[in-house]
């Protein structure tokens, strides 16, 4: 049973950082590509960063230069570094991984940026 489970949200002013983390279970977690995800209210869940299985990582425009997302293939987890957050990453944030056309989805944890 494939389960991603987020953590590390919270309330951080704006110009502060969080660190994000997806711990996954119940598959080869190396063979596979890693996404995180947001969605604010009344908005669309949006794609903010990719990285491969080899390591390759791609990034929304809206925070390039800003995040970073990583992996621990030892420990089965993502992270998702974000620095010079603003009031408009306020959102839930998700990891998702595709597996053999099945999307699994965590629970996703909230990020609010906020003075």
């Amino acid at each position: 049973q494939v389960q991603l489970v987020e953590s590390g949200g919270g309330l951080v002013q704006p110009g502060g950082s969080l660190s994000l983390s997806c711990v996954a279970s119940g598959i080869i977690f190396r063979l596979f590509d890693i996404n995180w995800y947001r969605q604010a209210p009344g908005k669309q869940r949006e794609s903010v960063a990719t990285i491969t299985s080899g390591g390759d990582t791609n990034y929304a425009d809206f925070v390039k230069g800003r995040f970073t997302i990583s992996r621990d293939n030892a420990k089965n987890t993502v992270y998702l570094q974000m620095n010079s957050l603003k009031p408009e990453d306020t959102a839930v944030y998700y990891c998702n991984t595709n597996i053999h056309l099945m999307y699994y989805w965590g629970q996703g944890t909230q990020v609010t940026v906020s003075s």
